[in-house]
């Protein structure tokens, strides 16, 4: 899966005023992201608001990006969810054909068991047409996936090709890419992470703020892969700020001011989500600026 290597996004669901989707800022994003030196481009995950779109709008939401794309980058696409028999069905009737995998969240919400989490991820690698990459974000699933789980994974399904890793913990990271199979990818999910993860010999990220500095972004990872730390580094600390500020009202409102800054899309976002303060906002422009993205 070396397509799978490097910078991926996990791109925004641009709305407009009345909040329905806005599939011309969702063409615009996608192209300034493929122009930016974007490596892949994942789906409706949790930063594309997946939790609050109806089935329709997922629909219409791939089919975008799919066009938008035009096989010019590899596509994840978002499949997951706390019913694992639910995700089975989804896989069954969902056509794939355009993604080079499945990015697939921890059970969430109910919080199973080690062996739970292993049985899920067992049943959707048996099930999936295409490769998983699974997706361990405890912050937001109320329960951590030990590296033992992911390693025994690794080793147990071929069709569970990677792990977007977002425990935040270094030494969870480094047992995962100490025990995994050699061709098995450890991916950061998390942008504060991604470098670190890299340089330890992790695949790459899929990130939130690269969807909006993509081409400092994916320099920053390409360099660490290369083994240039330092240089990646330099990059690393001068993105820091924005890593801060994106995420200090929630996931994706940090995002879509970003984007909405540098006029690719409104910053609105689902309730029970809430559009950034103009604070906020305001911090994030003047950061642009500071960064030569916006004209001063």
């Amino acid at each position: 899966m070396e397509q799978l290597m490097g910078t991926g996004v996990a791109l925004v669901t641009p709305f407009q005023e009345d909040f329905t989707v806005d599939t011309a800022a969702l063409e615009r994003i996608v192209e300034f992201n493929i122009q930016g030196g974007i490596d892949y481009l994942v789906v409706l995950g949790t930063t594309g608001e997946s939790a609050t779109l109806s089935k329709t709008e997922k629909q219409l939401v791939a089919d975008t990006v799919v066009r938008a794309n035009a096989g010019r980058l590899p596509l994840v696409l978002g499949v997951g969810g706390n019913n694992t028999a639910a995700v089975i069905e989804d896989l069954r009737i969902l056509d794939l054909s355009e993604f080079a995998a499945i990015l697939s969240v921890s059970p969430y919400y109910n919080r199973p068991t080690q062996e739970g989490i292993y049985q899920h991820f067992k049943a959707i690698a048996k099930a999936s047409p295409v490769p998983v990459i699974m997706y361990n974000v405890p912050a937001r699933t109320g329960s951590n996936m030990l590296a033992e789980t992911t390693v025994r994974l690794a080793h147990d399904s071929p069709n569970i090709v990677a792990i977007k890793e977002a425990c935040g913990d270094m030494t969870q990271i480094d047992k995962i890419i100490k025990g995994k199979p050699d061709e098995f990818m450890v991916i950061s999910g998390d942008d504060f992470t991604a470098l670190p993860t890299v340089l330890a010999g992790g695949a790459g990220v899929i990130s939130v703020l690269g969807q909006g500095l993509p081409e400092s972004f994916s320099q920053m990872i390409a360099l660490g892969s290369n083994g240039n730390a330092e240089q990646a580094y330099e990059i690393h600390y001068s993105l820091l700020p924005m890593m801060h500020l994106i995420f200090e009202e929630g996931n994706p409102a940090g995002i879509k001011s970003i984007f909405e800054a540098l006029d690719l899309c409104k910053a609105g976002v689902r309730l029970p989500l809430l559009e950034a303060t103009p604070s906020l906002k305001q911090r994030i422009a003047d950061y642009l600026k500071s960064l030569d993205r916006v004209p001063a």
